[in-house]
């Protein structure tokens, strides 16, 4: 038998190949849309790509199951399950609960697992050869993670499916019952790990058991519906703006791309005329650089690993957009964008030293440091500004504190004072960045960064305010 896991840390998103030497037939498992990972493992191991399968409707990636059916000519094995709302619309091999197919010697069961999504499948794989009707592996998707389960409430708040909230978690009530019927040593394989949007808690071991989560997934240990329903409910962080799209693209019929596109390098008149247009220029480089100097009007979003979630976050996939990073990274942030099918690149340019050479002034991006903060944060001319998310104000915040969340700043600028010193804050100074550059951009002359963020300051032992945020815009999810 042969398995692989393939991570991309980026988006959290694990991805398989299961399949049989013997025969030589392998099956990937909810792909990613750079698909040269897959063709170039199946090389190495002298196997053919034959059956291509997905646990549902994603909403957090694009998926590339499309893009190698187009490549390898294998079959797409889709559910049929939730009712046609929840229908691909597009040529596949539909299955349902109880189904099966072999790739070689390897049983594939479809399993119907909703709750995340009504259309959710979960596969168990049984090694033949070797333990003849025993399955041995469970690909979960985003039903069961290491330590949670999947959020129900991404239909609702990222898709505005109104009403999906409750009824989804009830499903998700039912389907633990049998995934706790399984045997235990049955492994468990999820589609994400720490860092996804698709849950609250998830593990960042990349795989478990049936019995091991028995033992430690919260959502397992309930033995009550209702309080199970409000606890999953509960909590949940805010989905990405993207999330939408992505649920529409991996449903419908699209444009495929089946190789990593190369970026045009533009000129310095490229960048002015897009600037000019207020098409999205986005600098690459970090939060440090960005702040000692750039060219006004860009927007910070770091070549870090949650660069293609921020990128989802600000930019639209109705409008091109220009990248400042260096030739060399190009290829991958190509990668981290196609994931989430931003596919209206522009162009590329390599620095900004350019722009200050060609008589260009470079704007900057003030910063507070804690010591400052400390001194100021409670003076009638300060706002402090905490653009984390709800869940992490609530549990922990600079007293005072405004909570607005980085994704949905733009939507409330107009609450945003203009006459006092707005000090951005976020955990660690990655997403203030990316705040204060929104703000910068949209004409505001008195924002600050806190580049230490609240670590910094709780480690500074400055006083801490938990509870309900003075200034709450989390229900701003689907607009």
């Amino acid at each position: 038998m042969f398995f692989k896991q393939i991570y991309e840390p980026g988006l959290a998103h694990a991805s398989y190949m299961v399949g049989c030497q013997a025969t030589g037939n392998v099956m990937v498992i909810d792909a990613q849309r750079d698909i040269d990972v897959y063709l170039d493992i199946a090389r190495q191991e002298k196997l053919t790509i034959t059956h291509l399968a997905e646990t549902h409707i994603h909403a957090d990636f694009l998926s590339g199951t499309r893009e190698l059916a187009a490549v390898s000519g294998a079959m797409m094995y889709l559910s049929d399950e939730g009712g046609e709302e929840w229908a691909y619309e597009f040529d596949h091999v539909g299955v349902k609960d109880g189904d099966s197919f072999m790739v070689g010697n390897i049983k594939i069961e479809v399993m119907h697992t909703p709750g995340h999504t009504p259309e959710h499948i979960s596969f168990l794989a049984t090694d033949t050869p070797a333990t003849s009707n025993v399955p041995i592996m469970m690909f979960t998707g985003d039903f069961v993670f290491v330590g949670d389960v999947g959020r129900p409430d991404l239909l609702e708040k990222a898709a505005g499916y109104v009403g999906t909230m409750e009824k989804g978690a009830r499903q998700m009530w039912e389907s633990l019952k049998r995934f706790k019927a399984l045997a235990d040593h049955i492994q468990v394989h999820p589609a994400h790990g720490a860092g996804s949007a698709c849950g609250k808690a998830l593990g960042a071991i990349p795989s478990s058991t049936v019995g091991y989560e028995k033992l430690v997934n919260w959502a397992l240990r309930h033995t009550n519906e209702e309080e199970f329903v409000a606890e999953l409910l509960s909590g949940q962080p805010e989905p990405p703006r993207y999330f939408a799209m992505m649920k529409k693209l991996n449903k419908v019929d699209r444009p495929l791309l089946t190789e990593v596109p190369e970026v045009r390098r533009l000129s310095l008149d490229d960048v002015r005329a897009a600037l000019d247009r207020k098409h999205h220029v986005i600098d690459t480089r970090s939060k440090i650089s960005f702040a000692g100097g750039h060219i006004p009007g860009t927007i910070n979003i770091q070549d870090n690993k949650a660069f293609s979630t921020w990128a989802g976050w600000v930019l639209n996939y109705e409008q091109p957009f220009v990248l400042i990073a260096p030739e060399d990274r190009t290829d991958e942030l190509m990668r981290k964008l196609m994931r989430i099918g931003l596919d209206n690149v522009a162009g590329y340019y390599p620095n900004v030293t350019d722009w200050l050479e060609a008589g260009h002034d470079l704007a900057t991006v003030p910063q507070m440091e804690v010591d400052e903060l400390r001194q100021r944060y409670r003076d009638n001319d300060v706002l402090v500004l905490d653009v984390r998310g709800i869940s992490e104000h609530t549990s922990g915040h600079i007293p005072g504190a405004w909570n607005l969340h980085v994704g949905y700043l733009l939507q409330h600028k107009a609450e945003i004072p203009t006459n006092k010193v707005v000090v951005v804050a976020c955990q660690g100074g990655d997403r203030s960045s990316i705040a204060t550059s929104l703000l910068q951009r949209e004409g505001f002359t008195n924002v600050m960064n806190f580049p230490q963020g609240f670590a910094g300051w709780k480690t500074s032992g400055a006083d801490i305010e938990t509870g309900s945020a003075v200034q709450d815009h989390s229900e701003t999810v689907a607009n």
